[in-house]
């Protein structure tokens, strides 16, 4: 269930944004269709032990930082979300899980990078206002 989930959630910026390609070739479809595959091949070496435990600290950290946060120790409370993210960006898991994301880009001409997102949403934010 967990493997669906997160692939799924990496396919679905495509998965939307196909309705911009109603014009594609059916040799275009049949690429992006072979991608879609070796994405949701990568995705089933994805350790789900390991995923489910990220999840279960992932958790607890957002409880942990919502406490900081509501006692007004803002500083502390980013810190523990950076130390947190950088951690966690260095597990294999989430290595794994990047490489597989990575597949994506490419799959469907114009489709928007993922990685645009998260910068351009996150650089000035305070984890306390989000």
């Amino acid at each position: 269930m967990k493997r669906l989930t997160a692939s799924l959630l990496l396919m679905l910026p495509a998965i939307a944004s196909a309705q911009n390609y109603q014009n594609m070739s059916e040799a275009d479809m049949q690429k992006m269709m072979q991608q879609m595959q070796q994405v949701q091949t990568c995705m089933a070496g994805v350790d789900q032990t390991e995923l489910k435990k990220f999840e279960q600290r992932a958790n607890q950290m957002e409880a942990d930082i919502n406490a900081l946060c509501a006692k007004g120790k803002r500083d502390e409370a980013q810190q523990e979300a950076m130390t947190f993210g950088k951690e966690v960006a260095s597990t294999p898991t989430m290595q794994k899980m990047r490489e597989c994301g990575k597949m994506m880009e490419g799959a469907m001409p114009g489709m928007p990078n993922m990685r645009d997102y998260a910068s351009s949403e996150s650089d000035d934010r305070h984890i306390c206002d989000q």
